[in-house]
């Protein structure tokens, strides 16, 4: 995939001093009108009380938001994650997460995750499947909603009412205040794809009734995709419940009677839509109680070699260390703008991230199967200096090292 000026935008922006400007801004993609027109349908949504609505499953605060459109009100157009709302996150309404952290705090977490940053994660997904033109993770990025049925702190919803109270009673003083009502919460805002079952649902199907030829072959490609966008974002969370797949059969239109054609036969549609990427770009490979595998490694599509088509379509892209370093560049600007961010750990992350790479480049050259690739050393690959400049020689700009020690439960 070529670069374009729009690619290099970052998927979060930048703030400014004016709260409401900020949060309009905030919520504004330039480069993207459309997406830009979707957020602000959920925002309106939001305004006429058609508020998100709370994902039961799962272990943080994740939300269905609907649109108030006239045409189809009430349809789900997108997940949003907020980050205070993540598995550890300190507003996560889901108890279980809370229970773990005081009964069992050494298991407390992925010791090779940064905290909080899923939302982040679900984003730095897409980046990267949009810069390898994989188009099977659905679009996601950052902005910022406020909702009645997000979960906040007592003393947020003592200030909202205070504040809606003064500016009825005293619209004098009121008009002084810079926001009315909760405050946005920033989050990952993934587009929702609709048709889409739990692979799990057809991975069964497919067992006892085999797909076309044909259809074999695509979704064997869509699988490998897959792979690639895990193995380099080392998506630590990926069963076979969180991904999605969208098979619909060959429909003949029978409307010609016996003299239907061929030509009006609907071929069989087959994707793949790769959500909950939210716990992927680990600062170092795990290796502590658990090694949280690829559940998709035990499929039969991954026994078989990568194809050609998967070979020529990513290996020109990752052979490029210079193209890699723009990737790394663009998730530097992403995950940057997080109050919380850490230089050093980003180094860290992305150490791990071109160790995958390295890795998966190598397997492609030789024809290796996703199982074979799974199997292959951890690798971890360090950058010297940050220096400006393109990338002329590997040797000299960067260390590469193999990670010995693995996780006690090496299954799980």
């Amino acid at each position: 995939m070529t670069s374009s000026t729009t690619e290099r935008q970052p998927l979060l922006r930048n703030s400014v001093s004016d709260h409401e400007t900020e949060h309009n801004y905030f919520n504004t993609f330039e480069d993207d009108p459309e997406f830009t027109r979707i957020v602000q349908s959920a925002e309106r949504a939001i305004s006429l009380e058609v508020y998100p609505e709370r994902i039961y499953q799962g272990s943080s605060g994740s939300y269905f938001v609907r649109n108030a459109e006239a045409q189809q009100p009430g349809k789900i157009i997108a997940v949003f994650k907020p980050k205070s709302e993540e598995p550890y996150g300190q507003l996560n309404p889901k108890w279980s997460k809370w229970l773990q952290k005081m009964c069992c705090p050494c298991c407390f977490g992925r010791g090779c995750l940064v905290l909080n940053q899923g939302y982040l994660s679900e984003a730095g997904a897409y980046l990267v499947d949009r810069k390898l033109s994989l188009d099977i993770v659905p679009k996601t990025r950052v902005v910022k909603l406020a909702s009645e049925t997000f979960n906040y702190s007592a003393i947020d919803r003592a200030k909202s009412k205070t504040k809606k109270f003064t500016y009825d009673k005293f619209q004098t003083l009121g008009k002084h205040f810079h926001r009315l009502g909760l405050p946005p919460k920033t989050g990952s805002f993934q587009l929702f794809v609709s048709g889409y079952k739990d692979a799990d649902y057809w991975l069964r199907r497919f067992d006892s009734e085999s797909l076309p030829e044909s259809t074999a072959k695509i979704f064997q490609l869509q699988f490998e995709k897959l792979v690639c966008l895990d193995y380099i974002i080392r998506n630590t969370d990926r069963g076979n419940d969180n991904w999605l797949i969208k098979y619909e059969k060959s429909e003949v239109d029978e409307t010609d009677g016996d003299d239907s054609d061929w030509s009006i036969v609907k071929p069989p549609d087959i994707k793949i839509a790769a959500i909950d990427n939210g716990l992927a770009f680990p600062f170092k490979h795990p290796n502590e109680w658990r090694t949280y595998p690829y559940h998709w490694a035990w499929l039969q599509q991954a026994k078989k070699p990568f194809s050609d088509e998967i070979r020529d379509h990513v290996l020109p892209l990752l052979s490029d260390m210079n193209f890699v370093e723009e990737l790394v560049y663009e998730l530097y600007e992403l995950f940057s703008e997080d109050k919380g961010f850490d230089k050093a750990l980003f180094e860290k992350q992305m150490s791990v991230l071109r160790g995958q790479i390295l890795n998966l480049s190598q397997a492609l050259r030789d024809r290796k199967s996703p199982v074979n690739l799974v199997q292959m050393p951890l690798v971890v690959v360090e950058k010297k200096n940050d220096g400006p400049g393109r990338v002329r020689h590997l040797s000299d700009t960067f260390t590469q090292s193999f990670q010995n020690n693995v996780a006690f439960f090496k299954c799980c």
